[in-house]
This record gives structure tokens, C-alpha cells and sequence, in this order.
């Protein structure tokens, strides 16, 4: 798995990863918040599964709405991935044009999700040639407390909960997602660790003292001093 001595990193660009009911597209709509407060860089949030065409299909799988097989899904994220990252609009596009990216999840969600369903060798396969981020965050949350806040989601929506949010799988999610950050530190990644069981206020103060540190983020904020 992911032996490759070292990744290709792209400034500009984070992630937010962490299992269902973690929090991360609640962070990234209060991380918005805090650069209105800036007039540069422009912030470009952005998730996957994208809300293009194959992003549609991977929604579908997830609502059970479709039937597919593991390895069919895993295909499909890949193939959302990459027109997500090179896409004519997509990360790469953005970062060019000047813009800080952040994205809810990206390969380590397949690594992870994917790795699970249908083993590591295809997902790893799949996702071999895609650059990490200059950051990684991970919303680190028990399996249990997850299934609490989903519960809640689904009953106040009246809505179903989607593929993978059971308790069992959402344990086997939070190791894989531990055994695979130390693999991508190992590899130059950096991931930081989030603690996603406080006040979302409080979580989103962790993610903007780390934020606020990177050099595009740092040198506009003491250039405004």
C-alpha cells in the first residue's frame, strides 16, 4: 500500500477528511465564513463526490437509489476524482488562477472507504497518481458519537441514512483512517489531527490555527497588520 517513497504536493489546497457525522462540510462552510473576513486569497470550497455527472451516479450508489458492485464505486471515484483535480474548472485550475482550495475529502476517503468494500489493491491502484494536499485534516470523532449526530440528522430530515453509516463500518473507518495517516506522514503528507467532539465553534478555531499558519494564508493576514 502506498509505496511510492514520497508524494507530489500541491500548495494552495486542503482537505478535510474524517468518517460520516464527523463534521467536515459544516468546517468548511464556517471556514468560508472566516475569509469573508479577507479579501485574498479567494477561497474555493469544494467535496467530493463533485456535482458533476459521475459525482450524480456516486450519489445515487450512496442513496442506494442504484446498485453497483465495490469495485465498480471505486472506478467511479477515481474517474470523479480526476476530472475534479484537472477538470477545465477543476482544483488545479483554481489554485493556477490564484485561489486557496479547500475540498470535504478526497483520496483518502477512497483509500479508506473503498479499502474496506472492496480491499486496498484497487483503490490504491485507482488512486496511485493523484497529488496530496499541502494539509490533510482529520476530524477525529468515536464511531459512537458519529452514529448519535447521523441519527439526529436523519430523524430532524426525515430522511434514511446512506451507505457505510452503520456503527460497525464507521469502526473499521476510524482505524483504517488512523493506520493510513501514518502511512502518508511517512510518504511527506502532512495530516493534522482535529478533535471533532468539541462545539463546532471550538473546531473550527482548531482549523483556522492551522490554517491561518500556511504561507498564503500567513503572509496576506500580517500584511493587512
Amino acid at each position: 500500500m502506498l509505496t511510492s517513497c514520497c508524494m507530489e504536493i500541491i500548495s494552495n489546497f486542503i482537505v478535510f477528511e474524517g468518517g460520516d457525522g464527523s463534521g467536515t462540510t459544516t468546517q468548511l462552510s464556517l471556514l468560508g465564513e472566516r475569509f469573508k473576513k479577507i479579501k485574498e486569497p479567494f477561497f474555493y470550497p469544494t467535496f467530493e463526490p463533485t456535482g458533476g455527472q459521475i459525482g450524480k451516479i456516486i450519489r445515487s450508489a450512496l442513496k442506494k437509489e442504484i446498485t453497483v458492485k465495490p469495485d465498480t464505486l471505486a472506478m467511479l471515484f477515481a474517474s470523479d476524482r480526476n476530472e475534479h483535480l484537472n477538470g477545465e474548472n477543476g482544483i488545479r485550475a483554481q489554485i493556477n488562477k490564484g485561489a486557496f482550495v479547500a475540498s470535504d475529502r478526497y483520496v483518502l476517503s477512497s483509500l479508506v472507504y473503498q479499502g474496506i468494500e472492496c480491499g486496498d489493491e484497487l483503490p490504491v491502484f485507482l488512486n496511485s497518481r493523484f497529488p496530496a494536499p499541502e494539509i490533510t485534516l482529520f476530524f477525529d470523532l468515536s464511531p459512537q458519537i458519529a452514529v448519535e449526530r447521523m441519527n439526529r440528522r436523519y430523524k430532524n430530515a426525515g430522511s434514511s441514512h446512506e451507505m457505510f453509516e452503520d456503527l460497525d463500518f464507521q469502526v473499521k473507518v476510524r482505524e483504517k483512517y488512523h493506520s493510513l495517516i501514518e502511512i502518508y506522514r511517512s510518504k511527506g503528507a502532512r495530516v493534522e489531527i482535529i478533535d471533532a467532539e468539541k462545539k463546532p465553534a471550538e473546531v473550527a478555531d482548531q482549523v483556522w490555527s492551522i490554517v491561518s499558519q500556511m504561507p498564503i494564508i500567513n503572509t496576506k493576514l500580517n500584511a493587512d497588520k
